[in-house]
């Protein structure tokens, strides 16, 4: 069995991660197999308390099926927006409100499981079974574009590309307030919130994150503005936005709630509150994704048009209504 790291398990200890990937064996079992060798991480054998980084590539041998339990991922029949598809891979428009893969309280209700429902053929002996189909995540109500590879060397030569960072992502964010500059980079690094773990912050020590914006309409109460993250970080455009001062419209955890519509007067607060009605999460939308076919390895590039919801609010900024 391979398993590719994600940007999102940088830095988390090796048995740890694979206690949550393989449920169908115990920690102490999987911290067993780690020393006698049965795991290898870039093809070398590492200590239990490895720490992990973004493409690392994990091969082990399940020979030794010590206490195992049955484990299958269930079909979801729910509507997928398919924009794309080859023998190599599909291209689709995530919906909103839907967790990539499978996580503690969700195991049936998330992407992984409408990929099972409608590429069952193509995902069944996929790379990573606990994970067919997904090689790059977005977060919940983050909602767009994704490379869903089909078979093993489709999904290798597409994480190796996220690896390298030649992959092209433009991203489109609702935001607070108005913007002041028509452009410009925000670099810095981010960590994991001591106090709050699944929140992120920038800080002295994590990982380099580095954003490229554009502004497309500076509103009266919100922006819009294009992103291109060149690198993957977990949360990363929006940290970028809190911490530039322009948290992402509806964005709860990172200060873009309900709760700023109350700042303004009676009428606006009424706009804006009817506005985060339509939406129930932040607004961020992946517009399009550029890459290297890994066939014939020519460029191509797929984009997915944002949501009626979020286009509602879109036009409302670009037409000068809120």
């Amino acid at each position: 069995m391979k398993i590719s790291v994600s940007s999102s398990d940088e830095l988390k200890r090796l048995d740890s991660f694979l206690s949550k990937r393989l449920v169908q064996f115990s920690r102490t079992n999987i911290q067993k197999m780690i020393s006698n060798g049965s795991v290898l991480v870039n093809q070398k054998t590492v200590k239990k308390n490895f720490r992990l980084s973004y493409g690392d590539k994990i091969d082990i041998d399940l020979a030794n099926k010590v206490d195992e339990k049955k484990v299958s991922l269930k079909k979801w029949d729910h509507p997928l927006d398919i924009l794309y598809q080859d023998k190599d891979f599909a291209i689709i428009n995530k919906p909103r409100g839907v967790i990539v893969h499978p996580a503690p309280g969700n195991h049936d209700k998330t992407l992984v499981n409408i990929l099972l429902h409608h590429f069952e053929k193509e995902l069944g002996d996929a790379i990573d079974p606990s994970r067919p189909g997904i090689v790059h995540r977005l977060d919940k109500d983050t909602t767009g574009i994704m490379i869903i590879p089909l078979n093993d060397y489709s999904h290798w030569k597409i994480a190796d590309q996220f690896k390298s960072r030649i992959i092209q992502k433009e991203y489109i964010a609702l935001t607070w307030s108005e913007w002041k500059e028509e452009s410009g980079v925000i670099d810095n690094i981010l960590n994991r919130n001591k106090r709050n773990p699944i929140q992120f912050e920038s800080s002295d020590v994590g990982k380099k994150a580095l954003s490229h914006f554009e502004l497309i309409k500076s509103g009266e109460y919100l922006s819009a503005v294009r992103f291109f993250p060149k690198t993957g970080r977990t949360h990363q455009i929006r940290v970028h936005c809190k911490e530039f001062g322009f948290p992402i419209f509806g964005d709860e955890l990172y200060g873009g709630g309900i709760k700023k519509s109350k700042e303004f007067m009676k009428d606006t607060k009424a706009k804006l509150d009817g506005y985060f009605s339509l939406v129930e999460g932040h607004c961020l939308h992946a517009l399009s994704i550029e890459f290297e076919h890994p066939s014939t390895l020519e460029k191509v590039k797929f984009s997915a048009e944002p949501n009626k919801n979020f286009d509602t609010i879109y036009n409302a900024i670009l037409n000068d209504e809120i």
